[in-house]
């Protein structure tokens, strides 16, 4: 018997089972990675984005197609980590759209489904590369609006669809020949089969049992410290004029225009302080501080549905917060740092008690001596998380709101950040947001170092892209799985030293193998050469290696500087 229709309790049941199959092949999905790097892989990512849907979608107890589409819109919006995860982000966000206008949905809906899913996807990737999730996912499209005059059975059409996205990803490799060298097929594609085949599993009557697990409580607490550091200095009860820290999110059920956002911004303005309304097409997260928490419930509820609503007396929580304040930092004021591993809900910061200014700073960071080199340049909010863990797009809201500052720069300094940092731009509306494409620590730091303060955003924006565009950064790891890579044989183990776009040196000994990074890196016009080194690594280590370093070229400077950072045993730029 053919299955014609889908309704928002089968999408529901088929949207989770395409989490849990892509969670139960997440280290297979890892292991079709290029780079045989231990970084924060695509499995991993697009792991934590979908399942950041996944826990919003399964809390709706008797779905229709609008709450659904957007708990899985929203949730995947803010919890994309990775450049597959934020592209996943993104068919999932087109899929919607056309879903949600419907009560079910049959071959032509999810069609249409897969076509705006693959135009969403393709807008948010400035330059897109075929032979990745995107190809894979426009084979899907371009099978799926074939059948429409062929079939009406979702089974056969669903079969047709996993068939002709199997092809695609096999052909992955002749369209791009770093897959083909590592005899590996596009890691990002796999991940998106893998959510299909689960999704269809379902379709077809398969069980699938969708726990939500809590997020970690330790890291809540450690983060709850973190925000006492900041918030609390100086400021005793009485100084309080709000006294209730509210947070919220709108699943919006009734037209919402700009026009109507200034209003709901103008009011809650009348209330109280610290507002932060950032809005998409389907939620607005609102934070106020204010004397009288209802009135703003009242107002938003006007607009739509409520959930994750919490309600802070910061008067009553104001001491502890001295306390924790003088056990963790003895009275030293440091930057907010956010860890990327945080779940959204863990990681919220509260809004800062600090004059509104004109500029401020947003850094991803890897490790505490490079915290200290981007605190020292003027950063105001370091996020954790670089290779290791990609910080999601939450993550940069939260960012976002804690800098009290009419623009904001955020460096990601990494490739495969900056996506995530640009969504959380396109989600903030009273902020401008300017993100320096920074693909390393070290332009990172370039960055900051060439920003002028008495200059404009844009002419900053240009200082900022060209000073780091004149640093060279290099990275020095292990291997931690076989794989050949424009014709070099690396085995697990090996020592790798990696510029921000291939392995440029491989060996068995770490000194040897950063003094050859060096050797690729250097030229006539090198004037310094900056080492940082791992919490892996001594720092008499890394003084042996400057040393060498400097009687190879005598004529560059050789500095050295504790970073700290893990799975990297050096990090390094030359200039």
């Amino acid at each position: 018997m053919s299955l014609n229709t889908i309704d928002a309790s089968l999408l529901q049941k088929m949207f989770l089972a395409g989490a849990k199959s892509i969670e139960a092949k997440k280290e297979y999905i890892n292991e079709l990675n290029v780079f045989p790097v231990p970084d924060g892989d695509t499995g991993t990512n697009m792991t934590l984005t979908i399942m950041s849907a996944a826990k919003e979608a399964s809390a709706i107890e008797n779905p229709d197609m609008k709450s659904l589409s957007k708990a899985i819109s929203s949730g995947s919006l803010r919890g994309a980590r990775g450049n597959s995860g934020v592209i996943l982000s993104q068919l999932f966000r087109g899929f919607t759209k056309e879903v949600k206008e419907h009560e079910t949905v049959d071959v032509p809906v999810m069609a249409n489904a897969f076509q705006k899913a693959v135009e969403t996807a393709y807008k948010a990737v400035m330059k897109p590369k075929e032979g990745t999730i995107l190809t894979v996912a426009k084979g899907a499209a371009e099978r799926a609006a074939q059948l429409v005059g062929e079939t009406q059975d979702l089974e056969y059409f669903g079969a047709e669809v996993i068939k002709r996205m199997e092809e695609v990803l096999a052909y992955t490799p002749e369209l791009l020949p770093v897959l083909k060298e590592a005899g590996v097929v596009d890691s990002g594609g796999q991940g998106l089969l893998e959510v299909v085949k689960g999704a269809y599993a379902a379709m077809l009557g398969k069980e699938v049992e969708f726990e939500v697990k809590e997020p970690e409580k330790e890291a809540a607490a450690e983060q709850k410290v973190e925000n006492a550091a900041i918030s609390s200095d100086g400021i005793s009860t009485s100084d309080i004029k709000f006294g209730y820290c509210t947070e919220f999110i709108i699943m919006l059920e009734k037209e919402y225009t700009g026009q109507t956002e200034q209003e709901f911004k103008a009011f809650l303005e009348s209330i109280g302080d610290s507002i932060v309304v950032v809005s998409d097409d389907d939620i607005v997260k609102v934070h106020v501080h204010t004397n009288d928490p209802g009135l703003a419930i009242q107002r938003a509820l006007t607009y739509g549905s409520l959930t994750k609503m919490k309600i802070d007396n910061m008067r009553e929580e104001h001491n502890e917060k001295v306390i924790l304040e003088a056990e963790k930092q003895a009275a030293k004021k440091e930057p907010m740092t956010l860890k990327a591993a945080e779940t959204p809900q863990a990681a919220e910061p509260k809004k800062p008690s600090k004059p509104r200014k004109a500029v401020g700073f947003v850094a991803v960071s890897i490790g505490n001596g490079i915290n200290e080199i981007f605190k020292g340049l003027g950063v105001d909010y370091l996020i954790e998380g670089g290779q290791t863990m990609n910080p999601s797009t939450e993550d940069m809201l939260n960012a976002i709101e804690q800098v009290n500052a009419d623009t904001i720069f955020i460096l990601p300094n990494n490739s495969n950040i900056i996506l995530a940092a640009n969504q959380a731009k396109a989600l903030t509306e009273d902020k401008e947001i300017v993100v320096i494409p920074s693909k390393t620590v070290p332009q990172g730091i370039a960055a900051m170092i060439n920003y002028v303060y008495d200059k404009s955003a844009k002419e900053n924006e240009q200082y900022m892209t060209e000073g780091m565009h004149a640093v060279r950064s290099g990275q020095v790891t292990y291997a931690v799985r076989d794989t050949s890579i424009d014709g070099k044989e690396i085995h697990q183990g090996d020592i790798m030293g990696l510029d921000d776009k291939t392995i440029l040196t491989v060996g068995k000994d770490i000194a040897d193998t950063t003094i050859e990074l060096v050797d690729t890196m250097v030229d006539e016009n090198s004037e310094l050469i900056s080492l940082y080194y791992g919490s892996e690594t001594t720092r008499d280590d890394a003084k042996a290696v400057a040393a060498r370093i400097e009687k190879l070229y005598p004529d560059v400077d050789v500095e050295v500087h504790d970073g700290g950072q893990p799975i990297y045993y050096y990090v390094l730029s030359v200039e």
